[in-house]
């Protein structure tokens, strides 16, 4: 399985009182699916999968396959501080009837080496072992500074379901070595958004981000421009896009995306602890720097 598109990794839906709330999820997969999205990303860092239990994220898996409905693809993140509980997940993710799955490194203990790394994603993929298995590279969040060429020698001959990477990191040059890595063999997902005409132009044709949840027009568009050759189009999209990450990233992260959300009418609900939302000065704000940059014209348009 190789993707030509974007995945969104969607957010967290949680009720007034922190419980999880699956209602939307039927709405926001419509959207996508209109839009053009290849697939959803869920339970990963956006959808806040390490403050959910393996319970609530087995009902959100569960509930965004049924929504999708074989529409779109369904990729979901099992990773956990413990792999017995990953491997739980692995198997609820092939049940129910998931397009794939993919974990992070473990982001405990850090300092680990590449065997450990690869064993520890093989007994996780041999949980589902029928299923496309995707390793999510965020050394940012994990520590893992793992050199992914090294990785894919070694897990090549460990994890038969290994179908590729998610690679949410800015070192473009180490994710060009791994779109090429034996003519291509496995499906490197970039995973910066802010980025993703650069992944372009090194050879990337799938990708996977939180802002394409609620920006998908403009990052696609952008890539129909690159790919049918009208660039300066592509770049003058993809500033747009920059200019609405430079906005949100004057605060934290995945809470102001949620704040973007509702600015666009999608009820999301609080945050998890230890997150917590945008009060009410930032959250009007980060509105009238995004009005600024007419970025909401733009998604609309």
């Amino acid at each position: 399985m190789k993707v030509n598109g974007l995945i969104a990794a969607t957010f967290g839906f949680f009720h007034q009182d922190g419980s999880i709330d699956l209602t939307p999820i039927q709405g926001i997969v419509d959207r996508l699916v209109a839009e053009g999205v290849s697939g959803v990303f869920v339970c990963g860092s956006n959808g806040e999968g390490p403050n959910l239990t393996i319970e609530e994220r087995m009902q959100i898996a569960a509930a965004y396959v049924k929504a999708a409905d074989k529409r779109i693809l369904v990729f979901v993140h099992v990773g956990h501080t413990s792999i017995h509980e990953s491997k739980k997940l692995a198997v609820h993710a092939a049940e129910i009837g998931a397009d794939a799955f993919s974990s992070v490194a473990g982001f405990y203990y850090k300092g680990f080496s590449v065997d450990a790394l690869v064993n520890s994603m093989a007994e996780i993929a041999s949980a589902a072992p029928a299923l496309p298995f995707y390793y999510y590279h965020i050394p940012a969040i994990t520590g893992a500074q793992t050199d992914m060429i090294e990785f894919l020698k070694k897990a090549e001959e460990k994890i038969p379901n290994l179908n590729g990477i998610k690679y949410t990191a800015s070192t473009l040059h180490e994710y060009q070595a791994c779109l090429n890595y034996k003519d291509g063999k496995f499906d490197v997902l970039f995973g910066y958004d802010e980025l993703l005409l650069s992944a372009l132009a090194v050879g990337a044709k799938g990708a996977i981000g939180s802002t394409y949840t609620f920006a998908a027009p403009i990052y696609l568009k952008a890539k129909q421009a690159f790919e049918s050759g009208n660039l300066q189009q592509a770049q003058q999209l993809q500033f747009k896009a920059v200019q609405m990450v430079l906005a949100l990233c004057r605060y934290p992260s995945i809470p102001a995306q949620r704040a973007i959300m509702e600015m666009m009418n999608y009820q999301v609900g609080p945050c998890r602890l230890p997150l917590q939302p945008l009060n009410q000065q930032q959250f009007s704000n980060l509105n009238n720097e995004l009005k600024e940059v007419a970025f909401f014209e733009t998604v609309k348009n």
